[in-house]
């Protein structure tokens, strides 16, 4: 009997790697052009004091804050130096500014992507608000005001990108707010991939309105879905039949995970854990209109740094 040979995933990449990550701390990759559009259009006939600032320059105020994990007030002074440093002759928003125009900014935001993405990964985890640390509760039991938000991406397993991103809370299941976000998936997707959370009737559905196959492993103990009433569980139903024909136990959906492709999703974990790396696991902002421009701001941040350069790699034999 011969023994299978090792395999070790190495990158093969690191010199244009280690440039993209250098390239994350240069200004001018998160200014970009937005000195251009710093200064708010005059609006002929508002009443009211005209805006100063554009949502372009309040969202780049929240990315760059993002990116240096720095507190509002650090912020201005460290956008007073930038400016200086590349001699703009731009005023800065104060502090107290920013923060109010993040809460209007967090209700109308625009598409993360200008790719057309085939496939979608979809994936949740929590973020702490605010609360007693991780050590405190582990040493005396159960923390007081521990507060949470649950972060939902859409993530293109081909480029990596962040095509879709949601904020709720904790105790909002995967499957609604799955829903939601599949009502705003880019017309090019046809196979959306999710884990167990996202088996629900309404998720199928909306999938099924927009003609993109879902890619979801069945509940154990899952049963088969009349299509003539409820055709959306047609995906659903094969997944089901072919569990049962490889033998309906572990083995099987180990098994059917690999005909499907289903390991794409493992795209969206991968996210998920880079987006905490770079951003901490917690949001700054208190209000809930603020935490959504805070996760619109770090996802528009995370797309740049991908752009910027990827690992590339490949399973060798060791």
């Amino acid at each position: 009997m011969t023994k299978q040979a090792k395999t070790k995933y190495r990158i093969r990449n690191w010199a244009e790697y280690n440039r993209a990550l250098i390239n994350r701390g240069s200004l001018t990759i998160w200014f970009e052009d937005s000195p251009e559009k710093w200064l708010a259009a005059k609006q002929a006939g508002r009443i009211g004091r005209p805006r100063t600032y554009s949502d372009e320059a309040i969202l780049c105020a929240l990315v760059i804050r993002a990116v240096f994990h720095l507190p509002l007030r650090a912020l201005r002074g460290f956008l007073i130096w930038a400016f200086s440093a590349m001699q703009l002759d731009l005023p800065v928003p104060c502090y107290t500014r920013i923060c109010r125009r993040a809460a209007n900014l967090g209700q109308e935001l625009k598409s993360l992507t200008k790719g057309s993405p085939t496939d979608i990964v979809f994936d949740s985890t929590g973020v702490k608000v605010y609360g007693e640390g991780e050590w405190k509760v582990r040493q005396h039991g159960k923390g007081k005001r521990r507060t949470w938000r649950k972060v939902h991406l859409g993530v293109c397993p081909d480029s990596h990108e962040i095509v879709l991103s949601e904020l709720t809370e904790s105790k909002q299941t995967d499957g609604k707010t799955g829903e939601k976000m599949a009502r705003k998936i880019p017309k090019s997707v046809r196979v959306a991939f999710g884990d167990g959370a996202y088996d629900q009737g309404p998720f199928y559905r909306e999938l099924h309105e927009q003609g993109i196959q879902a890619i979801i492993p069945p509940r154990r103990g899952g049963r088969l879905q009349d299509l003539n009433r409820k055709p959306w569980f047609r995906d659903r139903n094969d997944a089901i039949r072919a569990l049962t024909g490889l033998g309906n136990d572990d083995e099987a959906r180990k098994l059917w995970k690999i005909l499907s492709g289903y390991h794409r999703r493992s795209i969206g974990e991968t996210a998920m854990s880079r987006f905490k790396k770079i951003f901490g696991g917690e949001f700054r902002s208190r209000e809930f209109r603020k935490q959504k421009a805070e996760l619109y701001a770090k996802s528009i941040a995370m797309n740049k740094m991908t752009r910027l350069g990827m690992p590339q790699g490949q399973w060798v034999a060791v």
